[in-house]
């Protein structure tokens, strides 16, 4: 009997985390207008009208954007203060590195609201290149975090290794650093486009009229449910998968022996 309680109890916390996806998919392939049992389907009828809608089709294009962009700008910079902060002895560099990482303890409405009153007084017209740089500010602390725990000794001695054979540092950190922290690298990134592709406070509060796509979301549940938002909830899904799957055939297995 006790052989099974860890299965079970593995069972029923997959069924807590999924059911609530599932359900979402089942019934976005809903040919009636109610999101709501009885199951009337299977029907792509709802996923042709969201592919057809011009504003959510947009809408999605801008959350690729802003995500891939600021993911990138974010993974750099992190990237590039964790070399800092671990390769070098810097003065107050704990204090530094607490700084860098403050922000995860921040509230996203803050973090949002802070944003907004700089950009504004700046002059700055709200719009998606604001929207991403908000997401730079939630994203770094976060990259840095991922890639700084990864800096091991081992990294360490094969960057000694390449200066004592003459390598200049520009040549260390692109054929030896990066390579070697290539997986921490590309977690930071994927986590971050995951977490700016679901990000609603800052988009909403620095965007106006070319928004993303929670903020999008968002306006079509002021008029209420729909088997509508659950196809555009199960297409978001199956890209995060999509995504998930890829990040592990091309960049996880290569990593393991």
């Amino acid at each position: 009997m006790m052989r099974f309680l860890p299965w079970a109890y593995l069972l029923v916390a997959f069924v807590f985390i999924y059911l609530p996806v599932g359900v979402l998919v089942l019934f976005s392939f809903q040919s009636g207008g109610l999101p709501v049992p009885p199951f009337n389907g299977p029907s792509l009828r709802w996923y042709e009208t969201i592919l057809s809608d011009p504003d959510l089709m947009g809408a999605l294009r801008n959350s690729l954007i802003v995500a891939l962009g600021s993911s990138a700008v974010a993974v750099t910079l992190g990237f590039l203060a964790a070399y800092g902060l671990a390769r070098h002895i810097l003065p107050g560099s704990a204090l530094m590195r607490g700084l860098l990482i403050a922000p995860l303890t921040v509230s996203y409405l803050i973090v949002g609201l802070g944003l907004l009153i700089v950009l504004t007084r700046t002059g700055l017209g709200l719009s998606l290149w604001t929207a991403a740089i908000g997401h730079v500010v939630i994203n770094l602390p976060l990259a840095f975090a991922i890639i700084y725990a990864s800096m091991g000794a081992q990294q360490q001695n094969a960057e000694r290794a390449a200066r004592d054979l003459g390598a200049s540092e520009m040549k260390v950190i692109v054929l030896i650093t990066v390579p070697m922290l290539l997986p921490s690298i590309a977690a930071a990134f994927f986590l971050s486009v995951t977490l700016s592709w679901d990000e609603f406070i800052i988009s909403f509060l620095l965007t106006r009229f070319d928004v993303t796509l929670p903020v999008e979301i968002w306006s079509l549940l002021r008029s209420g449910l729909s088997p509508q938002l659950n196809a555009i909830g199960s297409f978001v899904f199956l890209i995060s998968v999509a995504v998930v799957l890829l990040l592990e055939l091309v960049v996880f297995r290569r990593t393991r022996p």
